[in-house]
């Protein structure tokens, strides 16, 4: 038995906890808000997974069902992506909001969003 157990720790060659990979790449540099019941909170990062606001938490409950408004600055004007979520985890200020499945229009407009963002790094890259 005890064999057994130092194998096992040596087939585990590496540090990275494979159930820890993200579907999604989170994205942290966009010129983005979320709103949520008419209040704005800053989003730290998101993805088409979720997004991780900063704000007063204490109104939330977690696994609680939120419609959330994305609203992003792109170049040429400022685009809102409404979806609905629940509350996956909070604290400190800052609370996670799980996405429900991605509907094609939505997918749509996260993958403008992303375009749009390469598109201006780019162009900024050429100046």
């Amino acid at each position: 038995m005890f064999s057994n157990i130092l194998q096992s720790l040596k087939n585990r060659t590496s540090n990275d906890d494979q159930d820890a990979r993200r579907e999604h790449t989170r994205r942290e540099a966009d010129n983005c808000i979320g709103v949520i019941d008419g209040v704005s909170f800053p989003i730290q990062n998101w993805s088409k997974g979720g997004v991780l606001l900063t704000g007063d938490d204490r109104t939330f409950g977690v696994n609680e069902v939120k419609t959330v408004t994305l609203r992003f600055k792109l170049a040429d004007r400022v685009i809102d992506v409404l979806h609905s979520g629940r509350i996956l985890r909070k604290g400190r200020e800052r609370f996670v909001i799980e996405f429900a499945p991605l509907t094609q229009n939505i997918d749509r407009q996260f993958n403008h969003v992303l375009n749009d963002y390469v598109a201006q790094e780019f162009v900024n890259s050429q100046i």
